[in-house]
């Protein structure tokens, strides 16, 4: 071990840091997926209340989150497994299976639903709208009726994150307040590392 990276592990031990808590670009992407999450559902549910043009900006504002959503989760899947953020478990053995089953399968129901989400405009011969910038198909898609079934899917894939992911909620609260752990704590910008 170098003498700085001594010195360095010895700071973070003396700042109370046990090598358990995300760096804040972990805790920026953990919750900028949170909330664009809830933003493109609640976008995909309501659009359908709404006449011209408010519909069409509604769903052009979907698209281009989605774009946006694709890259925050194909970056944070990067930065934990990639570049060696991943952190000490602070669970017991069946909780840290569990955790990171749930944390695996919301990683693969994302990037699903932003493939999902793209095949189903060019399946149609549509193109992807990012902020009024048109990406137009790279093939000839094979019609409505495949980009509508599409479509079906990437909605229910939706519902699926949605279910997950306030499972996912729960159970921080659920160590928060009832097992007073620091699961939650070391997720929470307040509190993150200086």
């Amino acid at each position: 071990m170098t003498d700085q990276t001594s010195f360095d592990t010895a700071t973070r031990i003396a700042a109370g840091d046990d090598g358990t808590n995300y760096d804040r670009f972990a805790i920026a992407l953990h919750w900028t997926t949170a909330v664009l999450v809830v933003l493109q559902f609640a976008l995909g549910q309501t659009w359908g209340w709404f006449a011209r043009p408010t519909h069409h900006l509604m769903v052009v504002t979907h698209m281009s989150f989605g774009i946006i959503l694709t890259v925050v989760v194909l970056t944070r899947i990067v930065w934990r497994f990639g570049l060696g953020h991943q952190k000490s478990s602070l669970e017991s053995e069946w909780v840290l299976v569990a955790s990171k089953s749930v944390h695996y399968l919301l990683y693969m129901l994302l990037l699903a639903e932003a493939v999902l989400g793209f095949l189903s405009r060019w399946e149609g011969n549509q193109a992807m709208s990012f902020f009024g910038l048109q990406i137009p198909s790279p093939y000839i898609g094979s019609g409505k009726q495949v980009a509508h079934q599409l479509q079906d899917v990437h909605n229910w894939v939706g519902w699926a994150i949605i279910v997950l992911a306030a499972g996912h909620a729960a159970a921080a609260l659920y160590h928060h307040y009832v097992l007073k752990d620091r699961v939650l704590e070391r997720m929470l910008p307040a509190v993150s590392p200086r």
